[in-house]
């Protein structure tokens, strides 16, 4: 199976969503309809509101949609992105107005459980038809195709490959937690005499929490997951067999950063720019966050989460997606095919998809145009060389919002005064909370 041209791949253990990163053909050319011949601007007309999960496209969305309207003076197209880990409540509210989105996000199975029956059943469908792999779509229980996905992803720990060299390391010299460690605590012992620090801030701020209480999880989820031969859905209870390997890595992050672990509460330190500016060599981020590193950073790598878990010599990186469009089966015919013909073109139109690939990585789809994201590239890497994928296993999480508001409160409480005690808060959070947002989910 391939994306563009490149390996996909099924998790190298049973279940689960594998990698998918980017290459390919040359896009098609603009003015291509959902029916599959050109359209005229006239033909086109009706409302789409795209309800975005990703702040980070906000800009090229807004960009792209004036474009589209340019194009199409009869379709108005709005884009509302909500606010970093609000997703669920703004949709929920939105989902109650009389202009509610036509296009919105369902990422996870909980998502389909939630949202499935307001989505229109997308097998057959034009944008379907477009898909490359089918292996990230999202069915309901009786087989409705509920959403599709628009862009892959893989996340791990960014290194700026020159720092660590100026520090007099080799990015080679990481091979799993323990050399990792080494580096990183070395970096940081040196950080006055280097003028630079190993981790960026690791704030717990909205805007930058989701790194630790969504992505960071992920270890943890996927190497329980596959202990139990895989899941295919979200289990009642978890074990937490792997919350010290979690503790690893976070500890690592927080003791070693450019912020001391008590001032990270309330946020405000920008991490991003810490590692586009050269103050810090190590930065919990993925290919999302590429586009906004790649002209600062002149050398960087996407590393594993090494974390002590035995044999992660061979792992790779976190890939998968939460990015699937749902169209809106309550909207009017005339917006939903309003919606479905601008989904097309965002990713048959040579630019449009040019854009969209510069923003997300990838596109999934025929005739996407290639993408330069270093860190996708990273994961085809590992993937070529044998490593196994960690796949995404934190889209499991039951009622995600919540569940990760309380793990925000315990992991504060732990960095203000850090000790195996305080910790204990934080292992009740990931496993007492998960048993609690799973009965609340399921009520």
């Amino acid at each position: 199976m391939s994306v563009n041209g490149w390996k996909l791949s099924r998790r190298s253990f049973v279940g689960g969503a594998g990698l998918a990163v980017a290459a390919g053909l040359a896009a098609c050319s603009s003015g291509t309809s959902s029916s599959g011949g050109s359209t005229s601007g006239s033909d086109r007309a009706g409302n789409v509101y795209w309800l975005n999960f990703k702040p980070e496209l906000d800009a090229t969305l807004q960009k792209l949609a004036g474009t589209y309207m340019e194009k199409y003076p009869n379709v108005k197209v709005k884009v509302t992105t909500a606010a970093a880990g609000t997703y669920e409540q703004t949709l929920t509210s939105e989902m109650d107005k009389s202009d509610a989105p036509t296009l919105f996000v369902i990422g996870n199975t909980a998502g389909v459980k939630e949202w499935g029956d307001f989505a229109m059943d997308l097998k057959d469908s034009d944008i379907a038809k477009l898909l490359s792999t089918e292996d990230y779509n999202l069915s309901d229980d009786a087989g409705k195709l509920v959403s599709i996905p628009y862009c892959y992803e893989c996340f791990g720990i960014a290194v700026n490959t020159d720092l660590i060299e100026k520090a007099g390391h080799k990015l080679d010299e990481i091979k799993d937690f323990a050399s990792l460690k080494a580096v990183v605590e070395d970096l940081h012992a040196k950080a006055a005499e280097n003028g630079f620090d190993a981790f960026v801030a690791t704030d717990m701020d909205d805007s930058s929490s989701w790194r630790v209480t969504g992505h960071l999880t992920n270890l943890m989820f996927f190497y329980e997951a596959r202990d139990d031969g895989g899941w295919e859905e979200a289990p009642a209870t978890i074990k937490g067999t792997y919350v010290p390997n979690y503790r690893k890595l976070y500890d690592l992050a927080i003791n070693n950063g450019t912020v001391e672990p008590s001032a990270l509460a309330t946020g405000g330190h920008d991490p991003l720019t810490q590692f586009t500016s050269g103050k810090a060599a190590f930065f919990l981020t993925g290919s999302f966050g590429y586009a906004d590193v790649k002209d600062k950073v002149t050398n960087t790598a996407c590393i594993p989460y090494y974390c002590g878990v035995q044999g992660e010599e061979k792992a790779g990186l976190n890939c998968g997606t939460e990015n699937c469009w749902a169209i809106n089966d309550n909207a009017s015919d005339e917006d939903k095919k309003a919606t479905m013909d601008f989904m097309v073109w965002l990713v048959s139109d040579a630019d449009a998809a040019q854009a969209m690939v510069d923003g997300l990585g990838i596109l999934p789809y025929k005739n996407a145009p290639a993408s330069a994201n270093v860190y996708l590239a990273n994961a085809q890497s590992y993937a070529d060389a044998g490593n196994y994928n960690l796949d995404w296993d934190f889209n499991y999480t039951p009622n995600v919002e919540q569940y990760r508001a309380n793990l925000v409160s315990a992991l504060n409480a732990y960095n203000a005064a850090p000790s195996d005690a305080s910790w204990e808060g934080v292992k009740t959070a990931i496993v007492d909370g998960w048993a609690t947002q799973y009965k609340a989910a399921n009520a």
